[in-house]
């Protein structure tokens, strides 16, 4: 794990731009007035002397991407310290991590969704044992992706589909029967191209 970890501390001290649902359709937003201000945790968690990368499964009930793969987080609230503190929140809401469980080591670059959000990724730790309490109404499964798959480029495949009439494209990153696309995955390669394996 120590090799890991000297991976992931190497790969935040490197520069990096940020992203966003843009970059493989050479749009830019357009419908948006303003983006709204979300965070997200990209957890760490030890499993058998080995990283994994903490995801959810989105409840099928949700209204917006019902069913898919994503980072822990949502929306800053107003009773938000900060950003990092909405990314510990919602982890907390989520999936039951506790905020003073993590260690946090550093952020991605800001990415833009095309749902017109301002994504701040926060990286971090978890540092003490760890038993998913999940909040069903939102999460229907924790995934614990390993570190080797989700941050090795070589994973990442470029697809596409019709959205709102526009043929899109976007990265993705199948890991068993989970597929891992969009916005999700597009934060996971931008760290993927930073870590040296």
């Amino acid at each position: 794990m120590k090799q890991q970890l000297d991976q992931l501390f190497n790969a935040l001290a490197r520069k990096a731009e940020p992203s966003s649902d843009f970059d493989l359709n050479f749009q830019t937003p357009s419908k948006f007035d303003a983006l709204r201000a979300a965070a997200v945790l990209v957890a760490f968690k030890e499993d058998n002397g080995k990283l994994s990368l903490i995801l959810t499964k989105r409840a099928s009930g949700l209204r917006h991407h019902p069913g898919q793969i994503a980072f822990p987080g949502g929306k800053v609230e107003d009773s938000d310290t900060s950003d990092e503190a909405a990314s510990l929140r919602e982890a907390e809401e989520e999936i039951g991590l506790a905020p003073s469980s993590v260690e946090i080591i550093g952020s991605l670059p800001t990415h833009t969704t095309v749902t017109g959000f301002a994504v701040r990724p926060f990286v971090g730790l978890v540092r003490a044992p760890f038993t998913p309490l999940l909040d069903e109404g939102e999460v229907a499964e924790v995934i614990y992706a390993p570190f080797d798959h989700v941050l090795d480029q070589s994973k990442y495949l470029v697809q596409g589909r019709n959205y709102f009439g526009q043929f899109r494209k976007y990265y993705t990153i199948p890991y068993g029967p989970h597929y891992i696309w969009g916005a999700t995955a597009r934060m996971t390669y931008g760290l993927a191209k930073r870590v040296l394996l």
